[in-house]
């Protein structure tokens, strides 16, 4: 008895010291653990340009997933103010749509779309479900209170980082965002968004440039001062940067670039971007 005794108490003991390192360590900023989750199961295709969630291998890992998730609800409010800008914003990208992905595995597979897990007078994106800096929080949050506030980031590019898991939005990418390399990834996200002519593309028969949804529900968003020297300044800024992933020729390249087009949204597919429903 007194060596089971023994050996309760050794085991308390070295989980109280892991426990005791990991807060010493601090936050993984390298997010190895999403990281390892999205390399599995994100599958690409279009060259590149789309993707979809095997969330049946996913649900699998589900225990993977909440150990993550518990990772970023331990971040304090004070622990997050001490982080660099590009920090704090790739946690928040990778929080929104890990917690995304948890939402949509409290349901699968009995699901077709995101807005199934709400209801005529309830929104998925305001559903309370998980903890974040301290208080009970809901993606809402996350999106538009804490990366699309005035000040805090002023990224237009966000919107191709944060997904919510349907074919309309901009890929989820095989890989988490770092500080590092989040400048970079979100470039990348951009053009590879706007390189993916089921959701952009210039139809040189009628002369329009017809785009994602989403330009017309954040377009606000890329007339933020500190863009226009990357190239995002008004919505046709951004698309004549991007003019090579959006039309096919030099001809039709020169109109996107010069504005030279009628400008038309798309409408948008809620549905879930899940590779066992696109043939992955």
């Amino acid at each position: 008895m007194k060596h089971v005794k023994l050996a309760h108490l050794l085991i308390a003991v070295t989980l109280l010291a892991c426990a005791t390192l990991a807060r010493a360590q601090g936050f993984d900023h390298s997010h190895a653990a999403w990281n390892a989750l999205l390399a599995k199961h994100v599958k690409t295709f279009a060259n590149g340009n789309a993707s979809a969630v095997d969330y049946t291998a996913l649900k699998a890992e589900h225990a993977a997933l909440k150990a993550y998730l518990g990772t970023l609800t331990a971040v304090s409010e004070t622990e997050y103010g001490t982080w660099s800008k590009a920090q704090r914003l790739a946690f928040l990208i990778n929080a929104y749509n890990a917690w995304t992905v948890e939402l949509i595995l409290s349901k699968y597979p009995d699901l077709e779309s995101i807005k199934d897990l709400g209801s005529v007078f309830s929104s998925p994106w305001k559903k309370k479900f998980f903890s974040l800096l301290g208080q009970e929080r809901h993606l809402d949050d996350i999106e538009h209170g804490l990366i699309r506030a005035p000040g805090a980031f002023d990224d237009p590019r966000i919107h191709v980082g944060v997904v919510c898991a349907s074919i309309g939005c901009p890929m989820l990418r095989a890989e988490a965002f770092t500080s590092e390399k989040l400048d970079a990834q979100l470039d990348d996200g951009m053009t590879r968004f706007l390189a993916d002519s089921t959701r952009n593309r210039y139809d040189p028969a009628s002369g329009r440039l017809q785009v994602s949804k989403i330009f017309d529900w954040y377009g606000k968003d890329f007339e933020k001062g500190h863009m226009v020297n990357k190239g995002y300044g008004a919505l046709k800024t951004s698309f004549a940067r991007h003019a090579a992933q959006l039309a096919a020729t030099p001809e039709t390249q020169a109109k996107v670039r010069n504005g030279d087009y009628k400008l038309d949204f798309l409408d948008y597919d809620w549905k879930l971007n899940d590779s066992r429903r696109r043939g992955g």
